[in-house]
């Protein structure tokens, strides 16, 4: 049996927005402030590289239970030992990685219209990412926005586990959750923080309330 994951608050990294610290103390510090899952994105470096960054942190979360996620390559999280593939609608098919990567691994896929969402219902993944809930600074090329309201919609019709990322943070977190998210997925509200563990705790902190 697959064991149940927890959503709740999902890391996307960006060592771009991390500056000149290590991607690694920034996925630490966020663990320790309260990330449940982490997801590993690169899009300008070569495979080499992207297999020995997702090795580093799959030691790294290894201790905590944290699963590490790859965006986009199967291959790299095949070669890693990565926990899942996170894909979107142009990547290597959710069905394909699924028969890649086996029964037990996480498989996570973005949706950014309603359509895309009813289409996925009948696919084996563990998680749709809902994007863009709002606009955001850190993709340029994303559909419009779900919205509070769009969000909610959708949690009504969808029994699968709902992921909210694009312009979250502490201030709207708890929103994004009572509009029916099961968890919510961040860039730059951790990435870019200052202090990426306070980051995290005050997210996580924000995540509970609204589910009181």
């Amino acid at each position: 049996m697959k064991p149940r994951r927890d959503f709740s608050l999902y890391l996307v990294t960006d060592r771009g927005l991390a500056g000149s610290r290590p991607l690694a103390d920034v996925v630490a510090a966020a663990v320790r402030g309260g990330v449940t899952a982490v997801q590993l994105r690169e899009k300008q470096c070569g495979t080499r590289e992207f297999v020995e960054l997702a090795r580093g942190l799959r030691a790294l979360l290894a201790p905590s239970g944290v699963p590490l996620i790859v965006n986009d390559r199967a291959d790299v999280a095949l070669a890693a030992g990565a926990d899942g593939v996170h894909v979107g609608q142009s990547d290597l098919d959710a069905r394909d990685v699924r028969r890649l990567l086996g029964p037990h691994a996480i498989v996570g896929l973005s949706v950014e219209t309603r359509e895309q969402a009813e289409q996925a219902a009948a696919l084996d993944v563990d998680y749709l990412g809902v994007s863009p809930v709002f606009s955001t600074p850190t993709k340029t090329d994303t559909a419009p926005e779900w919205g509070l309201s769009g969000l909610a919609a959708l949690r009504r019709a969808s029994k699968q586990v709902l992921v909210a990322i694009g312009g979250i943070h502490a201030s709207n977190a708890a929103a994004v959750i009572e509009a029916g998210a099961d968890g919510i997925a961040v860039v730059s509200a951790i990435c870019a923080a200052p202090d990426p563990e306070a980051a995290a705790r005050d997210l996580r902190r924000a995540i509970a309330q609204a589910r009181v």
